[in-house]
């Protein structure tokens, strides 16, 4: 199987594992509260990854950038319970659209705190992803709802999490990647989940150790997937998050997404694939002039 082929198919495995993720955190919120759904999700993520764990030991976990580890946790905590608590008070499908503007906020915040240097075509792109959120939030029309702005919220994590990620999968494993985050988010998301906290039912756990599964795999697909083939080739697959959370939600909730929610979200995709298409190129130039340049001084 190729390289290709194999990113193709573990960027499809993600989306519809983050996609059944989204449609437990809706479900199980009709018993619990957000901050405690979070929890659990780490929680129990955890011990999804406890086999790996028995199979290297502790030399699995040995790392040099433990500080960007916990950098990485802190906003994953922020960008996490945004994201759920989002799910659960704004359509599914709203949310997952208002969430492809991570990458135009991983740009902006690469342009303006790593001085990277974003030209006036990516620019241009950013300021369409944004014309497309306004599209899916329609200000004026009517309130912006605390959901959207807590989706907006997880959207610039998850921009900042990219960012943090980006330097971890130069040195670390996909495995390592995954554990930290859960290692570290389990006691760090206890705390607030204790002002809401009632004990789940049975019911309410199963779901949750299958949420946790699908949100740990999901995880893993697409760390591999990245490793595998550029991210121009990934991204075109997480759009289709929108359509399968629309249907599913559809389906078991009722959910009928507004016209807006699917052209906003579009355009918001297209830009963000613009953006990545971009940085691709200008990666690729970049590493072909430091060639010329190597062979030049050879």
């Amino acid at each position: 199987m190729s390289d290709l082929l194999k990113a193709a198919l573990l960027a499809t495995l993600a989306t519809l594992f983050f996609s059944c993720m989204s449609i437990l955190i809706r479900h199980v919120s009709a018993e619990l509260h957000a901050l405690e759904i979070v929890f659990f999700r780490n929680l129990l993520a955890l011990a999804w990854m406890t086999p790996w764990l028995i199979k290297v030991g502790p030399a699995g976990l040995r790392t040099k950038r433990i500080g960007m580890f916990s950098f990485r946790a802190c906003i994953s905590v922020v960008g996490m319970t945004s994201g759920f608590w989002a799910i659960t008070l704004i359509p599914i499908a709203e949310a997952t659209a208002l969430s492809f503007l991570a990458p135009i906020f991983a740009t902006v915040g690469a342009a303006l705190f790593l001085g990277e240097d974003v030209r006036l075509r990516r620019w241009a792109a950013v300021i369409i992803g944004f014309v497309g959120a306004m599209v899916v939030l329609r200000p004026g029309e009517e309130m912006i709802q605390f959901g959207a702005l807590l989706a907006l919220v997880n959207a610039v994590a998850m921009a900042g999490n990219k960012l943090v990620l980006k330097s971890l999968t130069r040195t670390e494993k996909p495995e390592a990647i995954v554990t930290y985050m859960v290692l570290l988010l389990t006691p760090m998301t206890f705390i607030p989940a204790l002002f809401v906290w009632q004990w789940p039912t049975w019911e309410a756990l199963a779901w949750m150790v299958l949420l946790a599964g699908c949100g740990t795999v999901g995880h893993m697909c697409i760390t591999k997937a990245t490793g595998y083939a550029d991210l121009t080739v990934v991204m075109p697959f997480d759009f289709t998050r929108l359509p399968l959370s629309a249907v599913l939600a559809f389906l078991l909730f009722a959910e009928v997404p507004t016209v807006w929610t699917w052209i906003g979200g579009a355009v918001i995709f297209a830009s963000t694939f613009y953006i990545a298409r971009r940085e691709a190129q200008v990666a690729r130039q970049r590493k072909l002039a430091a060639e010329i340049r190597t062979a030049a001084a050879e």
